[in-house]
């Protein structure tokens, strides 16, 4: 039986995250983009669907390279609201220590379910938590992607440095060393996709310099060269985090991250704030990613990722929602938007375009994750999709449309398209039922701040 053809015909706009003319549309076949048309264009061979995307721009699925699926039962928890990183992590460390699997699959469908409305279609999380009980988080996690139909980076975090040995964890949320490994070396065993269009990929991801020991960075970093797999893990988030590296270490945090082996292309860190001229210039010499998180950045006072300096010097660059206990939502196309204008801040107006910021959303991520099938829309590559309508008031009086998507505050995609399927339609998830989710969530959000 031959293959359906779906023609996406004449978008409002359409931004590729390359210097292809689609203003014709996307010709979709076997989950992939198997024509790209420029205006006036008509596909090469008849289409068994035509969708009219006349009220649409259409983006590459957005791709968000770091999140704490878990964090979205701690959302605008009152004692942390107005906490910078540290004293915020040693209040809410005790209450995540509760968590239980079934508490694990909300959260993860929540986010899952949120990133997708906002137009994500590939999702990478940073789960570092195994308290008793919840030693198959990861497991859990996987079940949740599949249900939602998305593509998902799952990072087996790990923390074992505990308050006893100078770390900030409590000692209930550490593990130790050999049993990180072992579950690291099952997860990927089980789980890592690899090739083109996988669904599920496997990353080892020690927590942060202030979590865990030299020990287990240095072996991480060698069972992922063995294994070929992605490093992931925080840096240079905060200058507490500095002043921690140089009085435990006695080093910066790069120097740090290169004395454990995880200086090279196949690491990207979340943050990246606080880099000198050298640092930058030697984490874009080994090809290094980092996934620039605005919003957690600005809540938490973090400081401003240096990401023109960055690139400029060859780092690959990405974003991501961070945890939605320091975001506090988990919305890509409004991440996307905070990036535009805190790099403002930074590097001006004339610099800092929304096609820029766009481009780290998608091709930019995609980069981060080690993936050239997803990020941008060309033959070949895997037909991830986000369109978004411009009818709301917010959007009136708009001109360019793909500079309103972020100028004016889009954050709901009508419509998102996943390997060819359709996962949004007319603004709501196909097969999720969402209210239920939301009760199901909040009840659950409450259970774990009251400990019960």
């Amino acid at each position: 039986m031959p293959a359906t053809r779906t023609w996406l015909k004449n978008p409002l706009a359409i931004f590729t995250a390359n210097a292809l003319d689609a203003r014709g549309g996307l010709v979709v076949q076997d989950g992939l983009i198997v024509e790209v048309l420029a205006a006036g264009q008509q596909p090469s061979a008849p289409c068994d669907h035509v969708f009219d995307a006349r009220e649409h721009v259409i983006l590459p699925g957005l791709i968000n390279t770091h999140h704490h699926f878990y964090q979205t039962l701690t959302r605008a928890w009152a004692p942390v609201v107005n906490q910078p990183l540290f004293p915020w992590l040693k209040t809410l460390y005790p209450v995540w220590a509760r968590l239980t699997p079934e508490k694990l699959a909300l959260a993860t469908k929540v986010a899952l379910a949120e990133l997708l409305l906002s137009g994500c279609t590939t999702a990478a999380d940073h789960h570092y938590l195994f308290p008793e009980g919840l030693e198959n988080a990861i497991d859990v996690q996987v079940e949740s992607v599949r249900e939602l139909g998305m593509r998902a980076m799952l990072t087996r975090g790990s923390m074992s440095l505990g308050e006893k040995d100078g770390g900030l964890p409590p000692q209930q949320t550490v593990q130790e060393g050999e049993v990180i490994l072992d579950d690291s070396q099952r997860l990927i065993a089980a789980y890592h996709e690899r090739g083109d269009g996988a669904q599920i990929q496997i990353a080892l991801a020690p927590c942060s310099p202030f979590s865990v020991t030299p020990q287990i960075m240095s072996a991480s970093a060698e069972l992922a060269n063995t294994l070929d797999v992605r490093l992931h893990t925080h840096l240079a988030e905060t200058l507490d985090e500095e002043d921690f590296c140089l009085q435990r270490f006695g080093l910066r945090t790069v120097d740090y991250l290169d004395s454990v082996g995880w200086l090279g292309p196949r690491t990207w860190l979340a943050h990246g704030i606080h880099f000198n001229p050298d640092e930058i210039a030697r984490l874009g010499a080994a090809g290094t990613g980092i996934c620039h998180c605005p919003s957690s950045n600005m809540r938490l006072a973090s400081g401003i990722c240096p990401t023109l300096d960055l690139t400029a010097a060859g780092a690959l660059l990405g974003l991501g929602v961070d945890g939605s206990a320091s975001n506090d939502a988990s919305n890509m196309i409004l991440e996307t938007r905070q990036a535009l204008y805190i790099q403002r801040l930074r590097y001006g107006a004339e610099k800092i375009t929304p096609e820029l910021v766009l481009g780290w959303a998608t091709k930019g991520s995609a980069s981060l994750l080690g993936r050239s099938d997803i990020g941008e829309l060309a033959v070949g590559k895997q037909a991830d999709l986000a369109l978004f309508k411009l009818d709301e008031l917010r959007f009136s009086g708009s001109h360019d449309p793909v500079s309103a998507l972020l100028l004016c505050g889009a954050d709901r995609a009508d419509r998102v398209m996943v390997g060819g399927k359709w996962r949004v339609i007319d603004g709501q998830v196909e097969g999720l039922d969402l209210k239920g989710l939301i009760a199901d969530h909040s009840q659950a959000a409450r259970q774990l701040i009251a400990g019960t």
